[in-house]
């Protein structure tokens, strides 16, 4: 029966010596979690050295006794109550209870925020309440200490209580209960105080039962982050089993799902195991494997969710708080890698809302960048939309980290998705145009000269369905005929136009092509190219890119996107010279050829 029962893990925080030791002490004593005899030989050994006994010693016994087997130290230990175990962290610093916090070693689910009811609020007792908010720790409950030193007085306990509320309001945390406690004297911490009995709220012990655990895993919505995608090839099978471990929620056999951020949507046509039967359900937790109705390109790092679910947020700018523990400052324009589940993308570092030292517990305002020990509030944007849900729905699709040189440099929790209105990547876009140096040769001119407008030309598809063959058929047959055409596959930049993209990532690709684009259209051709694994964010960038210029999508072999409609569709190794004539009539219709073009 015990070990059935919930689990729930908080964290204690409070001005130096205003008792969370003791609270912690009492607390251990008061539940009966105590290891057999050792509240009396704690006792004995004051009384032996003449001091007077305090619950906080407890603490330094049980962390003694650590070699032993004793798995309670300093900055963590448990207790139980009939309702459940409690794990309670208690760091000993400010820099160490963040990483235990951000890092996510410890999820607190809810906080106890101790209070001098004597010393009143303290500094770090509103810096404290500042890191909550900043962790997103919602569930707050403050322990005004020490009411014995001010006569349990109510009036005091009323006052603490009317600031304190003022000022955790303002963080955006709304707390739970105040208890007014004497921890020394066990005054409302498992039992009623008779000193107070103005007080009619629950006890510390009262109100922790009272605190609501966050759903496991199998309750939360369907999240399945993509880890690799596997391809059949024997006896001519072409399923693709999109495999990883499903991180929440359950899903089954013939469910329609969709992968967010691409919004390609499928139905499960089966769920596989590794040297296992096939399965018709899949939890929270299962290494397990997809294939699907529709043999759609998904990428690795794209979220699979059920349709009809409660859906994650897509965007390319997330407001976050953040822990940074890189050597190097966190700082505006440069590009750091974002690792989010299974996704890995390049992102930049948009606004710094605010920051909180952690070494000094010390806010500040209007900071250029964010230092090492620093907790801040941050706008990132992502190099291409992502996937996630905010941290309070969601801890696993709510958390990332973020890599500087190869090494993680910060921890992160997403607040909220954010406005892209006005991205980075369209200003300087924007900024490009701007600064375009125009030659003497007009845009008019040389659509008179060369007969036809110019054209960005998309031709999309997997592997082996005659990309290549359409690309150059559709060259040689608009040369021929005095265009101004041009063919230039995507491998090419990585081959031909700088050694560094041998490495670069595929949304630099992307973006190279794009800009390759504008320079070729500007010049007043019909610019073709092919892209395998093109997705919606690909064709928008592609589009955004190559601007005034226009982009026409012809996909082959039945490519999927997710909201977006190509102009041309073909199934896989079509007849060429069909292909190219439903193209020529397409781009007749578009104005780019004059109507009397012929092949």
């Amino acid at each position: 029966m015990e070990q059935s029962k919930e689990q729930m893990t908080i964290v204690i925080v409070g001005h130096v010596d205003h008792g969370k030791s003791t609270v912690i002490g009492r607390l251990l004593a008061d539940t009966g979690s105590l290891p057999q005899g050792k509240l009396e030989q704690v006792k004995a050994h004051c009384l032996r050295t003449s001091r007077p006994f305090e619950y906080a010693f407890l603490l330094d016994a049980l962390k003694d006794e650590q070699a032993q087997g004793i798995t309670i130290d300093a900055a963590r230990c448990f207790f139980k109550t009939q309702k459940r175990h409690y794990l309670v962290f208690d760091a000993p610093g400010h820099i160490e209870f963040l990483k235990n916090m951000v890092s996510g070693a410890a999820h607190a689910e809810a906080a106890l925020l101790v209070i001098d009811a004597k010393e009143g609020i303290q500094e770090n007792s509103k810096r404290h309440g500042y890191l909550l908010s900043m962790l997103g720790v919602r569930q707050v409950t403050v322990l005004v200490n020490k009411m014995d030193l001010v006569n349990y007085d109510e009036k005091v306990f009323e006052s603490i209580r009317k600031e304190y509320s003022a000022f955790l309001g303002a963080q955006g945390v709304v707390p739970t209960s105040f208890v007014p406690i004497a921890a020394l004297h066990g005054d409302n911490i498992a039992e009623r105080s008779k000193e107070m009995l103005w007080y009619k709220g629950p006890t510390a012990l009262e109100q922790l039962d009272a605190f609501q655990n966050k759903k496991s895993a199998v309750e939360l919505p369907f999240r399945f982050p993509v880890q690799d995608i596997y391809k059949f090839t024997a006896e001519g099978d072409e399923r693709r089993l999109a495999a990883g471990t499903v991180d929440s929620g359950s899903i089954s056999s013939g469910e329609e799902v969709v992968f967010l951020p691409s919004f390609k949507k499928t139905r499960i046509a089966s769920i596989e195991r590794f040297s296992a039967p096939e399965r018709r359900e899949a939890h929270a937790g299962e290494a397990i494997g997809f294939t699907f109705e529709t043999q759609l390109y998904v990428r690795p790092g794209e979220i699979m969710v059920r349709a009809s679910g409660p859906q994650p947020k897509v965007s390319t700018r997330l407001r976050a708080n953040i822990f940074w523990m890189g050597h190097a400052s966190l700082v505006k324009g440069k590009s750091y890698k974002l690792k989010l589940a299974t996704s890995r993308v390049q992102a930049r570092l948009v606004d710094i809302v605010r920051v909180l030292d952690a070494a000094e517990l010390k806010g500040a305002q209007d900071k250029k960048e964010v230092e090492r020990h620093d907790v801040a509030e941050i706008i990132l944007e992502t190099a291409r939309p992502v996937a996630f849900d905010v941290i309070t729905d969601n801890e696993g699709t709510g958390r990332f980290v973020l890599v500087d040189n190869y090494e993680i440099a910060g921890g992160g929790i997403i607040l909220e998705a954010c406005s892209e209105d006005d991205t980075l990547f369209k200003k300087e876009i924007r900024e490009r145009e701007t600064m375009w140096h125009k030659g003497a040769v007009t845009k008019k001119e040389r659509e008179e000269t060369a007969g036809h407008s110019p054209k960005f030309v998309v031709i999309c598809g997997d592997a082996h369905v005659g990309k290549k063959k359409l690309a150059s058929e559709l060259e040689h047959q608009l040369f021929h005929s005095g265009c101004q055409a041009y063919y230039l596959g995507i491998s090419n930049l990585a081959r031909g136009l700088a050694a560094d993209l041998k490495t670069a990532d595929a949304e630099e690709h992307i973006r190279r092509l794009g800009e390759v684009a504008r320079i070729i259209t500007d010049a007043g051709f019909i610019f073709i190219t092919t892209i395998p694994d093109v997705d919606d964010h690909d064709i928008d960038k592609l589009r955004f890119l190559n601007s005034p210029a226009e982009i026409v999508v012809v996909t082959l072999g039945g490519h999927v996107f997710g909201k977006f409609t190509p102009d041309i569709e073909f199934p896989a190794n079509p007849d060429t010279g069909d292909a190219v004539a439903r193209i020529i009539v397409l781009l007749k219709d578009r104005n780019i050829l004059a109507a009397d073009y012929v092949i």
